[in-house]
């Protein structure tokens, strides 16, 4: 079977005179265990390897992939690339990028992680249901208790002089606690990703769960008011999963953003600060490069609540007269590359949770909402949404509140925040801590 960078460099190397052609490569394994009632409910393998190929000719793009492919595949890949740009239309913007150095990070693969067996991952899923299940008799069920995993490595190489490859491994586990007494049921959820097992906590997220769970028991629908309001990072990754769409070029250009024409004007409170940084060990989504082989980095957005510039890929930014920011990303070797984040979060603050519940006096910790990206508008940043959550009385967690609607927009949200938690957590790319809104209308009776 030949390497992912011999696939690349066979392709580079079928290039006619005047053609710009890259070449994209990527294999990867995922395993995922679910349990459910003692036993294991699923198991699941995926393998994935493939290449794909854009060919630049004339400001023309075609694009083509192969699964698998031999090296005589790769080189009729290209011809199809090829064929496929003779259709398009030009475009001065369709360029491949320069080639720079990319220093590598080290951290992102580790081997025993690789070569954990099978038996284990299944027992780790069996593990998570039975220690959530045991540790509180009103959360006796769970809805979901899985682990997984996955081994992955890619290869670029462009007829511009872009070379590399990397590998990287990624688990986590997930648990969806049933708490119920008498007749109300409530659901708790706690995820956590890293590079290895021991960075899991897989115990913390069973037992985060079903704390969760419990304590919205009994929850009652309030009254309406405008109080301080607590995001925590479940609910807050929710939001800033919203905000990261809206500060890529890509969205700007097309006139799909609210930020568009705002660089340099105060978007938000002087506690925001919002960075996308690709080189981030702490965050899933690091990488020493992007998906054009352009070198991550750290790219402020957000800085003291004043917006500093959006994320690029190598199109946007010849488009913007700017250069890539390294955020050039991919759905896999099926497509070709737009532009999204690494690891894309709010800098946390000094305060910890206990400073910001007593300064949320008669307010509300939201612990949950729903239909952020259904309800949200990315263009205009209003958004109506489903909560639930605990108020806050004595600088403490009290009663559970639920079936009260959020509604506002995200400039508003941003300019209304006071104060942000030290507790950075990471959500897939998104990472944010817990955030403290000055406040906010909750709509309940």
């Amino acid at each position: 079977m030949p390497d992912l960078v011999d696939l690349c460099a066979v392709a580079v190397d079928a290039a006619r005179p005047g053609e710009a052609v890259e070449a994209y490569a990527e294999e990867s394994r995922r395993v995922e265990a679910n349990a459910y009632r003692g036993e294991v409910e699923n198991l699941t393998f995926a393998e994935s390897r493939g290449l794909g190929v854009r060919v630049i000719a004339d400001g023309r793009l075609g694009y083509a992939y192969a699964a698998d492919p031999t090296l005589e595949e790769v080189r009729r890949t290209v011809e199809q690339a090829r064929g496929n740009a003779t259709l398009a239309s030009p475009d001065e913007h369709n360029v491949l990028p320069s080639p720079t150095t990319a220093e590598p990070l080290a951290g992102l693969f580790d081997a025993a992680q690789a070569a954990m067996p099978l038996e284990r991952k299944v027992g780790l899923a069996l593990d998570l249901e039975r220690r959530a299940v045991a540790l509180d008799a009103r959360a006796s069920k769970v809805e979901t208790a899985g682990y997984g995993d996955s081994v992955a490595r890619m290869a670029i190489a462009s007829t511009t002089g872009v070379r590399g490859s990397f590998e990287r491994t990624d688990c986590w586990c997930v648990v969806v606690a049933l708490a119920e007494e008498g007749d109300d049921t409530q659901t708790g959820y706690s995820f956590r990703i890293g590079r290895r097992l021991d960075e899991l906590d897989w115990e913390g997220v069973a037992d985060e769960a079903v704390a969760r769970s419990v304590r919205m028991l009994g929850a009652t629908k309030p009254e309406t008011a405008r109080v301080p309001v607590i995001l925590d990072p479940f609910a807050g990754s929710s939001f800033l999963g919203v905000l990261a769409g809206a500060l890529t070029a890509e969205a700007v250009q097309k006139g799909r953003s609210l930020f568009a024409n705002l660089v340099g004007a105060a978007v938000g409170s002087p506690a925001v600060t919002i960075v996308d940084d690709g080189r981030r060990l702490d965050g899933p989504g690091s990488a020493p490069f992007d998906d054009e082989g352009v070198p991550t980095g750290r790219t402020p957005l957000i800085a003291g609540g004043r917006l500093e510039g959006f994320l690029h890929n190598a199109a946007t930014a010849h488009r913007g007269a700017t250069r890539s920011t390294g955020n050039a990303s991919r759905a896999g070797y099926r497509s070709t590359p737009g532009v999204g984040t690494t690891n894309f979060a709010m800098e946390p603050g000094a305060a910890s949770l206990e400073e910001l519940l007593r300064r949320a006096e008669g307010g509300v910790l939201i612990q949950d909402v729903s239909g952020v990206h259904s309800g949200a508008n990315p263009i205009s940043g209003e958004f109506s949404v489903g909560a639930t959550g605990l108020r806050i009385r004595g600088g403490a967690l009290a009663e559970p509140v639920r079936e009260m609607t959020i509604a506002s927009t995200l400039p508003d949200m941003l300019r209304s925040i006071v104060a942000v938690g030290s507790d950075l957590r990471f959500f897939s790319s998104v990472g944010v801590p817990s955030v403290l809104v000055g406040e906010m209308t909750l709509a309940g009776r």
